[in-house]
């Protein structure tokens, strides 16, 4: 079940918004749609708890899915990408990076809690 309401969205997410819908051929308002639902049930890192941040702190692909995007990529370099294959693509390096940036945010919260030394450099 879904509500309709009006918001006002600002410029630079509407840009980013009509990016990612011409990209996936879908309509703006089903990009903002999913990027908000996605928010709402992700909770921020910094309020998880102790067990479930240092379990992000491990966060990989699984292994299937780590070889689904390496043959995407070298098909994508070697041109060989229809449009359903560029839009797995970018659906997977949308996953591929939120993970890492979930990820990093874990090992910040990890370090600052206490619960694993930094990382050296």
């Amino acid at each position: 079940m879904s509500e309709q309401i009006t918001l006002q969205v600002p410029e630079r997410v509407v840009q980013s918004a009509s990016y990612v819908a011409a990209q996936s051929q879908r309509r703006v308002e089903d990009v903002l749609s999913d990027w908000l639902e996605q928010a709402a049930m992700e909770l921020p890192v910094d309020t998880l708890p102790d067990k479930d941040v240092l379990a992000l702190t491990k966060l990989q692909l699984l292994p299937e899915e780590q070889t689904t995007l390496s043959d995407l990529l070298e098909r994508n370099r070697e041109g060989a990408l229809d449009t359903a294959g560029k839009r797995r693509l970018d659906e997977m390096m949308r996953v591929y990076e939120h993970g890492l940036l979930r990820k990093a945010q874990a090992l910040r919260v990890a370090v600052q809690r206490g619960l694993r030394p930094p990382l050296q450099s």
